[in-house]
Order: C-alpha cells, then structure tokens, then sequence
C-alpha cells in the first residue's frame, strides 16, 4: 500500500494526466452508508462490500467523511487521533483493503481532513489545559483572558452560543476562555504555531504514504483569524459557513493561502496526481478562485452554485461567473448540489422559504415543500449540473432521489446545533440518515439486524437501490444514464456555448455534440430550433405523452447534435 515519494520535486501536472479537472466524485458519509457488523453504525467494511455499487455508477473516486479516532460529538469532526480510524469504524488494516478495492475497480480515494480545529480530547488540547497561560501547550490554541463580564469579542459560533468557553484554573478561580468557531468540543487551532503546520503536514503524508488520492479540506477558509480578534456581527440572513461578500474576521483571511502552499508542495512530492479539495464558503467567486491557484488546492466547491435557487437566470449567471473566475487561474470549476451539510435537493429545491446553510428543516418548519416538486427538480438540475465542463461532486443517496427526512424524533437527533440552539434549529441529522439498501429488509438492508443510529423513515422502500435497479425510470437509472453518457461524450472536459437568451427560463447550451435544453418554467415549451430532429439521448422526466417537439415544464433534455 505504500506510495514511494519522489526525490526530486515534481513539476506541476501537465493538464491532460490531471484526472481531477473533469472527475466525478462520490462522497461517502460513513456512519451513514453500509453497516457490517449490525451496530447501527456504517464502517470501513461496509463501503469495502458495497463499492461496485459506487463503481457502477461511472464515477471517477469517493470521497470519505471522517472516520478517524473520535468521540463523535459532530459525527467526527471532532477528531482525536489523525492518524487513526475511529474503532467504530474499524482499522487501518480495514482502511488499507478499501483502498485496494477502489483502486482495483478504478476509484481514486479522497479522505476528509478536518485542520481548523481538533477535539477537546486530542491530546494537545488536554496538555493545554493542564497548562499555564502563556505556555507552549496553550499556544498551539487561541486561549485569551476574558474581561470580567463576559466573553474576549462578540463572535458566535456556527453551531450557535458563544465562540469562546470559560476555563477553571487548578484553585477554582475563573482561567482563561478559548476559541471553537464550532462545538465547545471542538477548539481552533492556532495556525500561527509552527508546531501545529509541521503537525498537519506529517498528517498529510501518513495517509498518502497509505495511497489515499487526495483530501477534502474541512473548513478550509478558516483557519487564520483577523489580527486582534475585532468584534463582528454577521448579517443574520448570511450562511453560517460564510459566503457572504462581508467576510467575518474568521473566514477568508489571507494568511490561510501560506499554508495551502505548504501543502501543495507536499502533494507534489507524490508520484501520481493527488488532489486537494476546498470547503471555502467564501464570495464572490472570484474570491473563493484563490484557493484554487496552479501553487495551492486543485478544486473548491461551487457552493455558489449549490446555493442558487431553481430559476433560470440565476443558474445561468452563476456558471458564467464560475467559468469565468476560475478559468482565469487554470482551474475547472467543481460543481455540487447536495452533501452532509446542506438540506439534500431533491427537498431544498422545492422550499418556498429561506433556508440559511446548516439551519435544516423539520416537523414545525413553515410551508414544508412538496417532494414531488422538488424531485422533478433535483432530476432536472443534476441533468444540467452533469453536462457542464469542469468536475462534478454527488452525496450519497442523491442517485435515488433521496429527500431530506424532515419527520426525526427530537429526542433522536444528534447534531450539535440543535442542542446549541435549544431546539430552534434543527441542523443537519436530515440529510445524514442512513442509505436504504433493499425495499424488505430490515433497516432497508443498512444493518441486518435493522439497527440505524438514525431513524430512517418508513416511506423509503421505494427509494431503495434493489427497487430503483429494477425500474427504468427511477433516479438511479437516470444517474446510471446521465454519467455514462457524461462520460462517452467527454462533457467534463468540454466547452460550454450559450444557444438561448440570457432572459429565458429555458437555457439551452451545447458542450461538445451533446445539446442541453432545460425548462425551468412552470409550463410545457416549444423545443428550440436547434434542438428538433436532433437525437435524444436522456430526459430527466420519463416521457409524459407531452407534444413532439416541446419540453415540459421543470426537465431538462439531452440531443446529440449532428
């Protein structure tokens, strides 16, 4: 399993070996995808049973969430040993045989790393505590003295509450707070320490050394924080992520861009093209390009994109944009729709209300949408996502057309921002419900004995793999056909060329051969000239007896051009 490193640095990729530039990538939520061993909870076995069904799909990697040593107080995230696996989820040995099966059914490997902050049980933060103000321990923290009322600024954290917590000191009196742009569990890192980059950079060539592919980096926009730490009040409308054009001191600083060189310098001491990948929710695009400079990351999420609403004019402004900004520092844009923090699309695109990222929705959200309405389209927007140039990022289950699961018990969620908010915002449990599997099986074939460590609805049968397999027209069979043809027809690498007015709720582009029209209108409309007597290649809706030569309305269609 061990990768040799070169001696001598390795130039830059030429562009025609970077599989990343037109790849599609499958993310894997572990805890959530195949359970082995009948806990309840997924593991490394069961993605290692169950990758040819990934491999089937003509995908070009999987990318994993966090199954490092952990006390799962955000399902991972919160990691105590970097270079481990979280026994929940198995060994290394368990992660090294998942590797060689991917790798022998073509899959590269992308490995979720989690910089900005560790768990309170990592060992660093434990020595920390244990030390004095102003020590060596505390520094590879953000450890202040808090004022006599209060907390050292007036920033709150994504998951809700203060983004500081109190320490004691040994005699009880009240000791310093730290800093956790997330749960109290999980405290920053100092990024300003060389400890803690020379840490991270041994981390990056453990799990290369073990030929993982690449790595999707955690919060990647946060881990320099402004100088002085300045009060800040974001806009309550704006993600909790970022994503705003005002960027709160702890987003986006530039001294972040230093250490992703850092990084890429060790990526290129690798043979082969590993891959860095960005969670930066950071605007505008142009902004966000920066990560993905020829010296830093390979790719950065269009969330942008992900965050458009279904109207054509938006959509269209923002591939424009994306085609620009990163066109314009070499780099292909990444588009997505759904992953394990935002409302899964085939529900948020039909909400009639705002749904600000990693707020989720539940029994008492107002104007719950319609799931028939927001599957037509989640088929229609992934048919036009997976036409574009540039590389492509699916969540697991999106293949079968699975909506959020709104109806959660409250006393079985588990996210910490529902427990940070008393209930106010539901978080993100929605989306991470465990995949069904087969229609009669217990827990829908997720754990054979039906244990799940989130209750799956009993609606899901139809949304199981056994039932889409067999019907011609599910979700999974327009995947199947969608990336197949994506994939014939070299859409990841092409060009895209506007066909239709920028003030139209049908747009139509060519990439290549292939013709894409898609109607966004409420209603049925006349196909464009271009299109007619062109060969259909795939629709995002099973054919509906609508005239020849019209698209109905909230669908997209593929032609193959003469």
């Amino acid at each position: 399993m061990t990768q040799t490193r070169s001696e001598a640095d390795n130039p830059l990729q030429s562009e025609d070996s970077q599989w990343w530039r037109s790849s599609v990538i499958y993310q894997i939520y572990p805890r959530s995808f195949a359970d082995s061993n009948a806990d309840g909870m997924g593991d490394l076995r069961g993605i290692t049973q169950n990758l040819e069904s990934i491999a089937e799909l003509s995908v070009d990697a999987i990318w994993l969430s966090p199954f490092f040593t952990s006390p799962q107080k955000d399902a991972g995230y919160d990691v105590a040993n970097y270079c481990d696996v979280d026994p929940l989820f198995g060994t290394l040995e368990d992660f090294d045989t998942m590797v060689a099966r991917a790798h022998g059914l073509g899959l590269k490997v992308i490995i979720d790393l989690v910089p900005n902050h560790c768990s309170d049980q990592h060992p660093w933060f434990q020595q920390a505590l244990a030390a004095a103000p102003g020590s060596p321990e505390r520094d590879r923290f953000i450890f202040m003295d808090p004022p006599a009322q209060g907390h050292p600024n007036n920033w709150e954290s994504v998951f809700g509450g203060p983004m500081w917590t109190p320490t004691t000191n040994p005699d009880g009196s009240a000791g310093q707070s730290y800093l956790h742009i997330f749960d109290s569990s999980q405290p920053d890192f100092n990024w300003k320490n060389p400890e803690v980059r020379a840490m991270f950079r041994d981390v990056l060539r453990f799990w290369l050394d073990r030929g993982t592919d690449g790595f999707r980096v955690d919060v990647a926009h946060g881990l320099i924080k402004a100088e002085g730490l300045p009060d800040f009040t974001p806009d309550p409308t704006s993600a909790s992520m970022g994503g705003t054009e005002e960027l709160a001191p702890w987003w986006g600083q530039d001294g972040v861009h230093e250490i992703y060189r850092e990084w890429r310098q060790v990526m290129d001491e690798y043979e082969g093209d590993r891959v860095l990948c960005a969670e930066a929710w950071v605007n505008p695009l142009s902004l966000m390009a920066k990560w993905v400079r020829n010296d830093e990351m390979h790719q950065a999420f269009n969330f942008p994109y992900l965050s458009c609403a279904f109207d054509a004019r938006q959509i269209r402004a923002t591939i424009d944009e994306s085609l620009h900004e990163f066109g314009a520092v070499g780099a292909p844009s990444t588009w997505v729709l759904s992953n394990h923090d935002v409302v899964r699309h085939a529900t948020r695109l039909a909400l009639t209300e705002d749904n600000p990222q990693g707020e989720g929705i539940g029994p008492m959200t107002p104007n719950l949408p319609d799931p028939v309405v927001g599957l037509r389209r989640a088929r229609s927007s992934t048919a036009l996502m997976l036409a574009l140039p540039g590389g492509a990022y699916l969540y697991q289950g999106e293949e079968l057309g699975l909506p959020e699961a709104i109806e959660l018990p409250d006393e079985a969620r588990q996210d910490p921002t529902w427990f940070r908010t008393h209930g106010e915002r539901y978080g993100r449990d929605g989306c991470r419900v465990p995949l069904p599997w087969t229609s009669e099986a217990p827990a829908f074939g997720f754990s054979q004995n039906g244990e799940s460590w989130l209750p799956q609805p009993s609606s899901w049968a139809p949304y199981a793999r056994d039932a889409q397999r067999k019907d011609p027209d599910s979700t999974l069979s327009l995947y199947r056909r969608l990336l197949e043809l994506r994939k014939e027809h070299d859409l990841g690498t092409g060009e895209l060329a506007w066909a239709s007015e920028e003030d139209s709720d049908v747009l139509v582009f060519s990439n290549g051969k292939v013709l894409v029209v898609a109607n966004f209108g409420a209603n049925t409309q006349d196909l464009p000239e271009l299109a007619r007597g062109a060969q259909e290649l795939v629709r995002s809706q099973p054919a509906d007896g609508s005239a020849p030569e019209t698209i109905p309305a909230e669908s997209t269609i593929w032609y193959l051009l003469p």
